[in-house]
């Protein structure tokens, strides 16, 4: 969804007139759900005006300040009215929703970030605490302290929790941020009740799960207009040769799919140890052959790359042989495993998909990874949505 730069003086007056600026200019089409959903930010604009709660005060502070503390805290919290938590399917325009209503809020103290990004850097706090305070301490209120100082509203895009560590540590760090009357605003792919599914320990998540949505206003956008789909329409996704012919094809295909969005180097959490994302941007991840096929990464990466990204730009495929079967096996299971979540492949290749690895050990199993990558093609599977 291309976007032309938004009028300040438009932005002056909250996201609602920027959103029907840009949607009467032809940047977007009409979309009642996209409609809604910039009307409840600008309902929470017109209240976040001049927001500026205290940071948590002292143990020794004054009766005043205390008074003045729990006062935002409540107006923060009373009738859920504390932030919103958008929900839709990749590509309903979630992002960009929050973007004006990011650019255009009133607040002196504000932060938006990836939410896996912001738990990587909770983790990397909480262990330097940690090392600083031997004897045990809860690191937990000195870190809400510290990220309620830095901003009182936090703006989170793709929020998605996978990672038991993560999930271990919010329900506590949430509480405390509410309790010091940061306002929250997320987008996600996901429904608070699907949030951490299927995994292990859920249970004790559940707590989480009932106090985001006592906390947060929950928006779904309906299915619709797919936008990042729409980029993909007609677009080739299968390069060969992989020479720079192809490189250009796919810097393009990057650009073009990633949209405005930044482009930054996450860091993804997997079972406790860093997995590195070179390149990414709109939930686009970018890597070459060797990054993914050749480095020491299993399942539960590429569990991790399919879940947090929608769409995958893979450069220099080679033609696989029997004396590196390694790079082979691992490249079936990364396509299995986009291929379940319906991740969207652009790839550039040395040859066609049915030709990548014809003879050797695992021949028979390479016969369904090149039947995928030939589906991976399809405007069939192009149009099915991302599974996180």
């Amino acid at each position: 969804m291309d976007s032309s730069p938004v009028d300040p003086t438009l932005l002056a007056h909250g996201p609602l007139p920027a959103y029907r600026a840009r949607r009467n200019a032809g940047d977007l089409a009409p979309d009642s759900s996209q409609e809604l959903a910039a009307e409840r930010l600008q309902e929470l604009w017109v209240k976040l005006r001049g927001y500026n709660p205290e940071p948590r005060p002292a143990a020794n502070a004054g009766l005043l300040s205390r008074f003045t503390r729990r006062k935002q805290a409540d107006w923060a919290n009373e009738d859920r009215r504390g932030g919103l938590y958008l929900v839709g399917e990749v590509g309903r325009g979630k992002s960009m929703l929050m973007d004006l209503f990011f650019a255009a809020a009133v607040v002196q103290r504000k932060r938006r970030i990836h939410f896996h990004r912001f738990m990587q850097d909770t983790h990397k706090r909480i262990h330097a605490w940690k090392l600083a305070n031997p004897k045990g301490e809860d690191p937990i209120p000195p870190l809400a302290d510290a990220i309620a100082a830095e901003a009182a509203l936090l703006c989170f895009d793709e929020f998605q929790v996978n990672d038991i560590a993560d999930a271990m540590i919010l329900g506590r760090l949430f509480q405390a941020l509410f309790d010091r009357a940061v306002v929250v605003v997320a987008t996600s792919n996901t429904t608070p009740n699907d949030l951490f599914k299927g995994q292990p320990g859920r249970d004790a998540f559940l707590p989480f799960i009932a106090m985001l949505k006592q906390n947060l206003d929950v928006l779904v956008l309906e299915p619709g207009r797919d936008y990042r789909r729409e980029r993909l329409r007609g677009m080739p996704t299968w390069y060969v040769p992989a020479d720079a012919r192809a490189k250009r094809a796919l810097d393009a295909a990057f650009a073009e799919l990633a949209g405005d969005a930044p482009v930054q180097a996450p860091h993804l959490v997997v079972m406790g140890r860093t997995f590195e994302v070179p390149v990414a941007a709109g939930g686009v991840a970018r890597f070459d052959f060797p990054g993914l096929c050749a480095a020491a990464l299993g399942a539960g990466d590429y569990l991790a790359l399919a879940t947090h990204f929608h769409s995958l730009v893979l450069d220099e495929i080679p033609r696989l042989k029997s004396e590196n079967f390694d790079l082979a096996r691992r490249f079936i299971v990364l396509i299995d495993t986009l291929y379940d979540h319906r991740v969207k492949l652009v790839a550039s290749a040395e040859t066609s998909p049915d030709q990548l690895y014809e003879h050797g050990e695992g021949t028979k199993m390479f016969e369904r990874t090149a039947s995928r990558l030939q589906e991976m093609q399809s405007q069939d599977y192009l149009a099915l949505p991302h599974l996180t």
